[in-house]
């Protein structure tokens, strides 16, 4: 069952603190977790705070009669049957986080559900393949279309990696806890994305161009706002960065 679900059960304690930790648990917000497993970052975050109100949120039938019994004494806990990705729209709350070990094969669609949740938890801790967790949290000049859609609804950070040998069973690469502090929507979401698809449409190409092709824009408006904003007119997509995108769509849509 765990290969099927994809799922890479943590077991090193230090680690399983650290991630809760990172969420900062406190008694006057509730932490969704998503996929629970059998317990092991539930108890980290009790560790943290007694008081958590947590609601787990676990697909795997075989495991949640064994999450019920573990916190039938727990009144803050409550073990919800279901799938993230369906279901995590229906649970949230007004002050809410989120933290999760999540499957590495719906990654993606995760962070999609978390990204179109309205309101927007404030925090969002998730354990996801490193790979993965480096396009989000780029390098200079590897910006790309997954890291311009995370930022739009939160600023995310790497806090810190893990070996795979940490894990039961052990997946084939290494994992990443990414934090995610969810901010104000300057732009209208459909305005944003719009934008966006048309800046990596074909990331090789300059940005320019991408922007005149897929907006339907003239070159001389786009060029006149890349030299507004002091920016070379041969400026390619993995180049910029968020506030460059809200500088030129506030300047040129």
């Amino acid at each position: 069952m765990p290969q099927k679900l994809g799922q890479h059960f943590l077991k090193n304690k230090v680690k399983l603190l650290k991630i809760a930790k990172a969420i900062e648990p406190n008694a006057s917000d509730f932490i969704i977790e998503i996929g629970p497993g059998h317990g092991e970052l539930t108890d980290a975050i009790i560790n943290q705070n007694p008081n958590a109100k947590i609601k787990a949120i676990e697909k795997d039938y075989k495991l949640i009669p064994l999450l019920e019994e573990k916190y039938k004494d727990n009144k803050n806990i409550a073990i919800i049957p279901g799938d993230v990705v369906k279901d995590l729209p229906k649970i949230i709350d007004k002050n809410y986080k989120i933290i999760g070990n999540i499957p590495y094969y719906i990654t993606g669609k995760i962070l999609r559900t978390i990204g179109e949740l309205d309101p927007s938890p404030s925090i969002t801790v998730l354990l996801i393949q490193k790979e993965v967790a480096e396009r989000i949290v780029p390098a200079k000049d590897k910006y790309n279309l997954l890291a311009a859609s995370i930022d739009y609804f939160g600023q995310a950070k790497i806090i810190f990696n893990i070996r795979s040998k940490m894990f039961s069973p052990p997946p084939k690469v290494d994992s990443a806890v990414i934090k995610i502090i969810s901010h104000h929507k300057e732009i209208d979401k459909n305005i944003y994305f719009t934008f966006v698809k048309s800046v990596f449409k074909q990331p090789r190409k300059l940005l320019i161009n991408n922007l005149s092709d897929g907006l339907k824009i003239d070159k001389q408006i786009i060029s006149s706002a890349l030299e507004f904003l002091n920016l070379d007119p041969k400026i390619r997509p993995q180049n910029i960065n968020y506030e460059i995108i809200l500088s030129l769509i506030k300047k040129i849509m």
